[in-house]
């Protein structure tokens, strides 16, 4: 599994990456990056560490230096034009696995083997999944931990791929979630 988020412009992209390689991959929806966006690539970056591999045009490269100027430690993997082109349309949605495990690896992306520190048990114990309020409820834990929200599936990923503690997990929920607190 590739340990840093990479970080790509859209639902497409991110398809065409997991076919390449195992890692989670946040879209950020073409020029569409928010504050919310930012932060949530910031704590990637913090936590793990993050990879930029947008589409070789014009909208790619302005994407990647909105992205840099912001989070200036991020890493960048690039596709050549002729690997993403697909008749005129040029994307990382187009480049085959083979040329998308290339760019990442001169990106110097670190490959490790997955820890998964929570698995689905761990979202129905604290309601996370399941529960009649487990949208709001992952809404509230994905703010309190950078991670931003997700349904149980891309929640439960990002725990893991955000190598967010079991501590500070457990911290989050008490905060968070009375029922859970030390009386």
């Amino acid at each position: 599994m590739i340990r840093e988020v990479i970080v790509v412009e859209g639902k497409d992209d991110v398809a065409a990456v997991k076919k390449a390689v195992e890692a989670e991959v946040l879209a950020v929806h073409g020029f569409g990056i928010n504050e919310e966006v930012i932060g949530k690539i910031r704590e990637a970056a913090r936590r793990t560490g993050v990879i930029v591999l947008t589409d070789p045009d014009h909208a790619g490269e302005r994407i990647r230096r909105i992205i840099a100027k912001r989070v200036p430690q991020v890493k960048h993997a690039y596709i050549m034009r002729e690997e993403g082109r697909r008749g005129t349309n040029i994307g990382v949605e187009n480049a085959s696995p083979e040329a998308i495990l290339r760019a990442l690896e001169a990106a110097k992306a670190v490959v490790e083997e997955k820890e998964i520190r929570f698995t689905p048990r761990d979202l129905h114990a604290f309601k996370l999944a399941g529960a009649p309020d487990s949208k709001l409820r992952r809404q509230i834990l994905g703010k309190a931990l950078g991670i931003g929200y997700g349904n149980s599936a891309s929640f439960l990923s990002r725990l893991n791929a955000y190598c967010i503690s079991v501590e500070e997990f457990e911290q989050a929920i008490k905060t968070h979630f009375e029922e859970y607190r030390d009386e």
